[in-house]
């Protein structure tokens, strides 16, 4: 997949005027590629397409127009866009209660480990969490992460051809499992090569 580049990317002035569509339409495309695992952990599959208005908000929110600090933000999000062989996802886990979630991140320490995906027939692909930095230290885990899927050439055969995607996390202290539906499945699948 291509890398977003700075001359890609909209002037401030021009993403001001385009931002409501834009977004309108960068929220719909997030629909197909947002999973629930359970009813506290949720992961959104990142595409061009979602880091790019990543990108464009985080210049517009900071003000960032210089060619440097754009750079910057296209350095800081590029790793995240699935290069045809992987799926990269942001995983968020959501307790709304603020002494349940620092309870709940000090037991699920290695969570970020522990989430799969399984394309029909195939074994499990778990995640090669947090690549940028440790998002854990020896009493809790963050409460978002970074996760990568390294698919091989038949899953992503199998992909295409419709098979069943299963995603799931299976931790001592939590654990879930979900068949995807086939508006994220076909998503998913598109990010595919081959």
């Amino acid at each position: 997949m291509a890398q977003i580049t700075r001359n890609s990317l909209m002037t401030l002035e021009a993403y001001a005027k385009a931002r409501p569509d834009f977004r309108a339409r960068v929220m719909a495309h997030k629909k197909d590629r947002t999973l629930a695992l359970g009813g506290h952990v949720t992961l959104i599959f990142e595409d061009e397409l979602t880091i790019r208005y990543q990108i464009q908000e985080m210049l517009r929110a900071e003000r960032i127009f210089e060619d440097e600090g754009i750079q910057e933000e296209l350095d800081a999000y590029n790793p995240l866009v699935p290069d045809g062989a992987n799926w990269k996802a942001t995983m968020m886990i959501e307790y709304p209660d603020v002494e349940e979630r620092q309870r709940m991140l000090a037991r699920l320490i290695g969570i970020e480990d522990r989430v799969y995906v399984q394309v029909e027939s195939h074994a499990r692909v778990f995640a090669v969490a947090d690549e940028d930095l440790e998002r854990e230290n020896a009493d809790k885990t963050s409460s978002v992460h970074f996760l990568r899927f390294e698919l091989e050439r038949a899953m992503a055969q199998a992909m295409k051809q419709g098979a069943k995607l299963t995603v799931g996390v299976e931790h001592p202290q939590y654990s879930a499992t979900v068949v995807t539906g086939d508006a994220v499945r076909d998503s998913l699948a598109r990010d595919l090569a081959g």
